[in-house]
């Protein structure tokens, strides 16, 4: 893995927090898109969860690379507005390691009514 990847999430999210905490919707995207709700937010998030599968399916890497990097912005919007952090998707990550795969999803399962 790329060693600028935690330095390029951290510098990410202080923004982000900073656009949030500020409010300014006239002046910053994220202000503008936390003030229509979290709702429009998990929209946003999958509208680019949409364009990411569509790159990596039919256009070049550079464009993958373009729509990941949309996708991985507002999912970070998501997280802060709801008080989470990249800390908090490692740790989860650092509890699934070295479990399957496939029994990792059948231990959810279990856990849904």
């Amino acid at each position: 893995m790329s060693e600028h990847i935690g330095p390029a999430l951290d510098r990410l999210d202080r923004l982000v927090r900073q656009r949030l905490a500020e409010g300014d919707a006239g002046a910053s995207y994220v202000a503008s898109l936390a003030a229509k709700g979290r709702g429009k937010i998990a929209q946003k998030l999958g509208e680019e969860a949409v364009e990411t599968v569509i790159a990596a399916l039919t256009e070049d890497d550079a464009a993958l690379t373009s729509e990941a990097a949309d996708l991985i912005f507002h999912l970070n919007i998501l997280l802060a507005e709801r008080g989470l952090g990249w800390d908090a998707i490692a740790t989860e990550l650092d509890r699934r390691h070295g479990i399957s795969g496939h029994a990792e999803k059948a231990a959810r399962q279990q856990k849904e009514p």
